[in-house]
């Protein structure tokens, strides 16, 4: 039997913090490691003390018919990398890589092709955060270096890159 990559490891584990997801849309979980230590965990759902869109059985953004990538001040949801990035100590996450998965929150089918949203990037580069690696297969992902998206400015081109 063939070890799993480093690579994977982390994005089995991403994907499993991903099935605590609250979001009815999308399944996203997000790890951040250092030095092979996981620093911190994130999955995308209300805030803490809010209800969730699980437990309303209710999506503003799937009510209203709005496209990813748009409106996302009508979502209930924080982003996955976001609650990683608040449980983490800012020294921690210098240099890291954050591994990030998504699921389809109807069939539990990976969501290949995703990345960051706009603000969920600003708080990547300002944590410090050094690369993104995020799920396409069980065994494929895509690799991105946050310097790329800190010369490659999308905010001021208008490639949301969603």
């Amino acid at each position: 039997m063939e070890r799993t990559s480093k690579e994977n490891y982390y994005l089995d584990i991403a994907q499993t913090v991903a099935k605590r997801s609250t979001c009815l849309r999308k399944h996203y979980g997000a790890i951040i490691v250092k030095n092979d230590v996981i620093i911190s965990t994130g999955y995308n759902g209300a805030p803490r003390g809010r209800k969730n869109c699980t437990d309303l059985n209710f999506c503003m953004r799937n009510e209203l018919n709005i496209p990813r990538g748009e409106r996302y001040e009508l979502c209930r949801s924080v982003h996955a990398e976001a609650n990683a990035i608040i449980a983490a100590p800012r020294d921690q996450m210098l240099g890291a890589t954050l591994f990030m998965a998504c699921e389809d929150g109807q069939t539990g089918e990976l969501v290949a092709g995703t990345c960051s949203c706009m603000m969920c990037k600003r708080q990547i580069i300002n944590a410090g955060i050094e690369r993104v690696i995020v799920r396409n297969t069980a065994t494929e992902y895509t690799v991105f270096t946050v310097q790329d998206w800190i010369e490659d400015d999308d905010s001021l081109s208008g490639k949301f890159g969603y």
